[in-house]
């Protein structure tokens, strides 16, 4: 889907635990609501649930630039130093409802003892029914594109500290530290 690709971030944040204390996972799919929503001004709510086949979820409620975008995370992977999270995102925009492929990357890297990395990827994708909209409502994809990297860009620059700090807390808590 590169040829439909329509943003590309990744943010990193440096936080005081260690690599080996983390559990991404276990934050992702445990975080209260009120926890994701101060972790930007953009987020309305979060909850976890599963897929009908039993895949781990995570259903999050957001505005990016200026669309409700309303995130069905599926796990692909979800390991204590890496998650990958896949949506197909429904997206309340100007002109109505359409759908994005979101792929959401929460990974921490070792730095010493007591010190990690973490980085939050996410990538944004067009859609059969996102170039249907396009088509429809006589919208460049380019420009399309353009205003979702930055509002994406701008979001996850934002978030990445927050939720950084957040997973650093819950592994403090989790460890007795």
């Amino acid at each position: 889907m590169s040829d439909r690709r329509m943003s590309d971030s990744s943010y990193s944040h440096i936080i005081n635990v260690g690599a080996d204390k983390v559990d991404i996972a276990d934050w992702l799919f445990n975080l209260p609501d009120a926890e994701y929503q101060r972790c930007s001004p953009d987020h309305i709510a979060a909850g976890a649930t599963w897929t009908d086949d039993g895949r781990r979820m995570s259903i999050n409620v957001e505005t990016i630039g200026g669309s409700l975008v309303i995130q069905h995370y599926v796990a692909e992977i979800a390991e204590p130093n890496y998650c990958k999270m896949v949506s197909i995102s429904d997206v309340m925009a100007a002109h109505g409802r359409t759908k994005v492929q979101v792929i959401w990357e929460l990974s921490v890297t070792p730095i010493d003892a007591e010190h990690c990395e973490c980085t939050n990827h996410v990538r944004a994708f067009a859609t059969d029914e996102f170039l249907a909209y396009c088509e429809k409502y006589n919208i460049n994809f380019a420009d399309a594109a353009k205003a979702r990297s930055e509002a994406s860009s701008n979001h996850n620059k934002g978030e990445t500290p927050l939720f950084a700090e957040s997973i650093a807390k819950r592994a403090r808590e989790k460890r007795g530290h």
